[in-house]
């Protein structure tokens, strides 16, 4: 069976183009499953031990364990595609978790900012910077006033705003495509066309598409470059010695001139929005949610949602219209005299 699972986990890498986070959740939860299958001083279990009544059990001691139902969902959607994937190799004749049945899970709604709340956080990250900056070009027509402490906080703390130029950057751009964080960190500079606002986003299975973005990432990219210049130079510099080649293809580096990682950005995001409103509980993904959502509530069509978040089903894209009707029923709410 580990030799099963090592040809299965390298056809994820080279065959199905899998991210390397997805690999090695797969990864950990085979190795879960051959550790439940051969307890300690048993020899290494067989491929065919590991039958549909097995797979049962295995659900059934993930239950008593605490784990929550969605872990124990994708434990067993690991092992069905790595049956599924023996049965083609004719390793096997047939996939014992088939008929396994998933847990029942609660349909989440995604929790969305408004359009409003998402704009106030962006226009904020904008303002913090005005004298260094200068007059910012398209504005949204706010009036000028004194920035909130928050602001004056937010702007202390991020470098003296060498740093801030990068995540507003990063972060209106996140908003103004719908990336994925993997995606975002995966950006090279030959993946944006500037003149035409357009990105080429390599998505799950390496898939490429074709996102828009608009004047508001334009002009926080444009603020940003310098700085990355400033961020290379300083890493080839190394304090005098030479250092390693940094990612000179990468869009969104770190202080150290290297690719930003996925984690790094999730701080970014907590960073500010702790900052800005305490209650918010957002991540990166949310300025994903939100993208899809604001589009359509302002009428865009499913299908053309569904292409620019590069999903392969319309029912991944479909819950994104729960989460706009449960808008649609809060305005009902605060508005309607009998609501």
């Amino acid at each position: 069976m580990k030799q099963a699972i090592g040809k299965f986990l390298e056809y994820l890498r080279s065959v199905k183009y899998s991210s390397p986070h997805t690999v090695l959740n797969y990864g950990k939860d085979l190795e879960q499953f051959v550790a439940y299958l051969s307890p300690p001083g048993a020899p290494p279990p067989s491929l065919s031990g590991g039958t549909h009544t097995v797979i049962r059990e295995f659900v059934g001691y993930l239950h008593d364990s605490g784990l929550q139902k969605s872990s124990i969902a994708r434990k067993l959607a690991s092992l069905r595609s790595f049956f599924k994937y023996c049965v083609r190799e004719g390793m096997l004749k047939e996939n014992p978790a088939r008929l396994v049945p998933t847990p029942k899970l609660p349909k989440r709604i995604p929790a969305v900012l408004s359009a409003e709340e998402m704009n106030g956080f962006l226009d904020q990250l904008a303002e913090m910077n005005q004298p260094s900056f200068g007059t910012r070009p398209g504005s949204r027509n706010r009036p000028q006033v004194a920035a909130p402490a928050s602001t004056k906080r937010l702007s202390t703390l991020a470098d003296n705003g060498l740093l801030l130029r990068r995540d507003r950057a990063l972060l209106e751009l996140l908003y103004a495509a719908g990336l994925r964080v993997s995606e975002l960190t995966g950006l090279n500079l030959v993946d944006l066309e500037q003149k035409e606002r357009v990105l080429r986003v390599r998505g799950k299975g390496n898939k490429e598409r074709i996102v828009p973005y608009g004047t508001k990432a334009y002009e926080a990219l444009e603020k940003y470059w310098p700085l990355r210049e400033q961020l290379l130079l300083q890493s080839a510099r190394g304090g005098g010695r030479l250092r390693a080649a940094p990612h000179t293809e990468a869009v969104f580096l770190n202080y150290a001139g290297r690719r930003l990682t996925q984690r790094s950005v999730g701080r970014i995001v907590k960073k500010y929005v702790r900052l800005v409103n305490v209650n918010w509980d957002l991540h990166p993904h949310s300025l994903r949610h939100a993208f899809a959502t604001h589009l359509l509530a302002d009428g865009a069509d499913l299908r053309a949602i569904q292409e620019l978040l590069g999903h392969q089903s319309l029912s991944t894209t479909q819950k994104y219209t729960h989460a706009s009707i449960r808008q649609l029923m809060d305005i009902y709410d605060k508005s309607h005299p009998h609501a």
